[in-house]
């Protein structure tokens, strides 16, 4: 029988990272070339026979002296990207997707809940589409603490405990992350049918950090609640909402008469402590 066994990249030399799915499109691909290798090397032997089994045929192959490994190696064609005049193709392919998302805010307290959230992805043919559909599930919460809940605090000279330009949420107790109760209420994921990608291995598409930015529909359905609750109040002109959108920062945009006294309508909170 003729095994192929896929070694982890620190096994193997001249390797690279694991990295926005390199594992599928390089190794994938380097595989396919050392099978393609030791493919061409049984193909004699099984012209010469009628074998009922691939296990006969490999056997006649190593009674045959047939070496039955080999060393497969691919590297990405078609990219000649400049990095000084930014003119190029820096990728082999591009993979798409859409989301939309619907929110509740709740203008009191600035709290938020994702009430559903669709996404779609162009993944060609998926080599896995349970693993495709998780990476894309966590790759949209991730995206979701990005966009509304993992705030970057600093020091500044007003508050002498934490250094200025020192990170103040360096730790669980001051940087949040997503849980349970941020995943979406519904949350449907699909993959687009019927589209290969002739460009990577059985016609995939690379899946890891794609789905991450896609999770700005949360952001962007947050800044709509907020401009809806400010037309209730007569304010319908243009205002900042940064990111992290946390409930901070949503209850301070909703205008009313108890943010009045302190902020203005284009407000802009510190980044600092």
């Amino acid at each position: 029988m003729c095994v192929v066994f896929v070694v982890l990249p620190n096994q193997v030399p001249n390797s690279s990272p694991t990295a926005a799915s390199a594992s599928s499109d390089i190794y994938g691909s380097a595989v396919l070339d050392a099978c393609e290798q030791i493919k061409a090397r049984m193909a004699p032997i099984a012209s010469e026979h009628n074998f009922d089994s691939f296990a006969k045929l490999a056997n006649a192959c190593y009674m045959a002296r047939i070496d039955l490994s080999a060393h497969g190696f691919y590297i990405t064609p078609e990219l000649d990207f400049d990095w000084k005049t930014g003119k190029g193709n820096p990728f082999k392919y591009y993979t798409y997707g859409a989301a939309f998302a619907e929110v509740e805010i709740d203008t009191l307290t600035g709290d938020f809940h994702t009430r559903a959230a669709n996404v779609i992805l162009d993944l060609g043919y998926s080599l896995n589409p349970a693993i495709d559909v998780g990476q894309i599930e966590g790759a949209f919460i991730q995206g979701l603490g990005w966009v509304a809940l993992e705030e970057l605090k600093w020091g500044d000279a007003a508050h002498k405990w934490i250094p200025p330009g020192c990170l103040y949420t360096c730790g669980p107790g001051s940087y949040k992350i997503p849980s349970m109760n941020d995943v979406p209420f519904k949350f449907n994921v699909s993959l687009l049918k019927g589209h290969p990608n002739v460009k990577a291995i059985h016609s995939s598409k690379a899946v890891g950090e794609p789905p991450f930015f896609l999770a700005s529909a949360v952001f962007f359905a947050i800044k709509d609640a907020i401009t809806a609750a400010r037309a209730e109040v007569g304010c319908n002109d243009w205002f900042p909402l940064d990111n992290p959108a946390t409930p901070e920062r949503i209850r301070m945009a909703c205008l009313d008469e108890f943010t009045a006294p302190f902020i203005s309508s284009d407000f802009h909170p510190k980044l600092s402590v």
